[in-house]
This record gives structure tokens, C-alpha cells and sequence, in this order.
């Protein structure tokens, strides 16, 4: 019996956790990268256990392990005055570069034998089972994976409805020194710690160490701040509104940089025929909770699984994958887009039982069948 084919659309997470899930299942995989080479956008990540279980399944989580940190706590600071320390009662997460998860994922997906493409762009999908590149030639397949991002041509060709509402806040993410001895050393240092300043103007800096080496700094702002939305970042006006952060702070501003604006797509179906979204491409939601990448890789998974068990109507099989993943997702996208509106993370031990839904979930223990 020949393969079964599938064509993956967008080598971010959810595509390499697609596409490499799919061939160890036993399909032939091509996964289409437009830009010339494998890179991950963004600076640093926070996993939690519904991603990190992900990775052990498919078998990246060994070699990402030694190059991620679990941090003592979560620690809400309001003008530097600390309002609550979170340990998530044991919950397993970690913090990493975004670049030492791609790189654990790429190296995965080529050893499960998936055939990467760069400089391979996808200008369109047919629910009936096939792909067209830019170049033009068309691919066919029993799988379409759409994981092309936020402004996806995949679902953008065949015309999923959404809905998309911007925030009022942005980011712009760095990857910087730790500077640990600078900031005056010790444990608390070690901490992922969410530095809020609300007055006299909102400037949030989002602080997560990496490793012994690298902290990743997010540093959010309103949109309609043209000085705290700049880049490379204003030290002047950053270092004014947190001192205590002047050594990361520096680091940050020798950087260029992305600012990026806030925002929460929330479309009707998740596939279409032959066609499946995951990703940012399906429910891209705003950085709050810090569970927009682990939702996108859980789904990613358990899309490929339910792909591979779940029987020969494609169609039906993506639609009832839905069903069982959709309502978990849709409330942490929504949790998401209210704390990004009303900032009220600020407050401190914002992380209940009912925030954390999406990242205790394991999709690894779901039958598909």
C-alpha cells in the first residue's frame, strides 16, 4: 500500500509538530517554508505541560531539555513592589529560546523523514486535496495543514469566516544577556517576573530567563505610544519608567527589533474538507497567558493523530477533531483577549485553575479512533 500524502504549509511550531507527527504515523510529508531559510519568529517562549507533553511524544523534548530553565516563580511586581509569586502548584512548564525549540523541532521533524522546502511559498488550498505554490505548480494530497500563520493563505484561498479584533497594546520581543550580577544577583533574578507600570504611563516589561546565558524581555506598550512603541526601544523612556531593569534595558536598546500589535482571530470552522488549520493561522490569540504556541502545538498533534486513527473520511475526521480540541481552545483565546484588554494582570495571581485549563490539558491521552 502506497503512503498516504499530506502537504504542511508553514514551518513554525504547529507545522513541524504536524508534519512530524504525521510522518512518524507513517506519512509521506512535504512541509513548505517560504522564507529562504528555517527561522523562528519571536525572541522566547514560555511551555507549558500541554506542549511539553507534545514534545515527548514525538520525541524533541530530550534534546531541547538542556537548553531550558524552570524558573522558582511567577512573580507579579506593580512599580517594582511585588504583588504575588506563583508556582503553579507543580504544573510542569519551562522557558526557552524560541530559537532552541525550533531547532529541537527541525531536527525531529528530519529525522521522522519530513521533507522541508524553503523558498517554498503556498498561495492557495482546494478542500478537495491540494496545494498551489507560487511558482504554480500544484501538489495533491489526502492532507492539507495549513500552519502559515496569522495571515494565512490557506485559509485566506478558500475563505474561512473570522472574525479579527486588534488590541490596544503591542510588544516588541528581544533576546538579551541576563545581566544577572548587574541587577544585583540572587534568586529572585531567576524568577519570570512581570514588571507593571501603569502610571504615569503604561509600560509593561515581561522579563523570562532562558538559561544561565540568554533572558528574554518583552517590553509591551500602547499602540498609540509612538515613544514606547519604537524601535529599537527609547532607553531613555523605558530606563525612566524602570530603573532597576537599566543593564537589560541597555542590552535591549543596541537591538532593532519588532514591534507587533496585539490581536484575536476567532474563525467559524477550523477545517474545510481535506483542510486543517492549527495555529496561528486557526486561533491566533493575544501573548497574556502565555499559551497561544502551546495550543497551536497541542492541536497541531492532536490533529495529526486523529488524521491517522480516526478513519478514510478525511472530512469527517478533521470536523470531529474539532469538536473534541475547539471549546478548551476557544476559552483560553478568550481568557487571553480579556486580560490583554483590561491589563488586569497587573493585579497578581491571575493564574486560577480556570486560566491554566488549556495548559494542564494533555492531548496526548486523547483516543482519536
Amino acid at each position: 500500500m502506497s503512503k498516504r500524502k499530506a502537504e504542511v504549509a508553514g514551518a513554525g511550531f504547529a507545522g513541524l509538530v504536524a508534519a512530524t507527527t504525521l510522518a512518524q504515523k507513517g506519512w509521506d510529508v512535504t512541509l513548505h517554508e517560504k522564507d529562504t531559510e528555517l527561522r523562528p519568529l519571536g525572541a522566547g517562549i514560555v511551555l507549558w505541560h500541554n506542549s511539553l507533553q507534545v514534545l515527548k511524544a514525538i520525541g524533541a523534548y530530550d534534546r531541547l531539555l538542556p537548553h531550558t530553565m524552570v524558573p522558582p516563580f511567577y512573580e507579579t511586581r506593580m512599580h517594582n513592589v511585588t504583588q504575588s509569586l506563583e508556582d503553579f502548584d507543580g504544573l510542569h512548564w519551562r522557558t526557552m529560546t524560541r530559537k532552541a525549540l525550533h531547532d529541537a523541532l527541525v531536527d525531529t521533524a528530519r529525522e521522522a523523514g519530513v521533507e522541508i522546502r524553503v523558498s517554498s511559498e503556498v498561495d492557495a488550498a482546494d478542500p478537495a486535496g491540494s496545494l498551489t505554490l507560487t511558482s504554480g505548480e500544484v501538489r495533491h494530497a489526502d492532507l492539507i495543514v495549513g500552519a502559515d500563520g496569522v495571515n494565512s493563505k490557506v485559509r485566506d484561498s478558500i475563505g474561512f469566516e473570522q472574525e479579527r479584533t486588534r488590541s490596544k497594546d503591542g510588544v516588541t520581543r528581544l533576546i538579551v544577556p541576563r545581566c544577572k550580577e548587574e541587577l544585583g544577583g540572587g534568586e529572585a533574578w531567576d524568577n519570570v517576573i512581570d514588571f507593571w507600570n501603569l502610571e504615569p504611563r503604561v509600560l509593561r516589561v515581561l522579563y523570562v530567563p532562558c538559561n544561565e546565558d540568554e533572558l528574554y524581555i518583552a517590553l509591551m506598550a500602547p499602540i498609540e505610544d509612538k515613544e514606547g512603541s519604537a524601535v529599537p526601544i527609547n532607553y531613555d523612556v523605558w530606563v525612566e519608567s524602570h530603573p532597576y531593569l537599566a543593564p537589560v534595558l541597555r542590552e535591549a536598546a543596541k537591538i532593532s527589533g519588532r514591534y507587533d500589535g496585539y490581536q484575536t482571530n476567532v474563525l467559524k470552522e477550523w477545517s474545510n474538507g481535506s483542510v486543517a488549520l492549527v495555529g496561528d493561522s486557526a486561533h491566533a490569540m493575544c501573548p497574556a497567558l502565555a499559551q497561544g504556541a502551546g495550543t497551536a502545538m497541542a492541536n497541531a498533534y492532536s490533529m495529526a493523530v486523529a488524521a491517522s486513527e480516526g478513519g478514510d473520511d478525511m472530512a469527517k475526521v478533521l470536523v470531529d477533531w474539532q469538536a473534541r480540541e475547539r471549546e478548551v481552545t476557544d476559552r483560553c483565546q478568550n481568557k487571553s483577549a480579556w486580560f490583554a484588554e483590561t491589563r488586569s494582570m497587573a493585579n497578581g495571581n491571575q493564574f486560577t485553575p480556570e486560566v491554566l485549563e488549556a495548559a494542564k490539558y494533555d492531548p496526548t491521552t486523547v483516543v482519536h479512533a
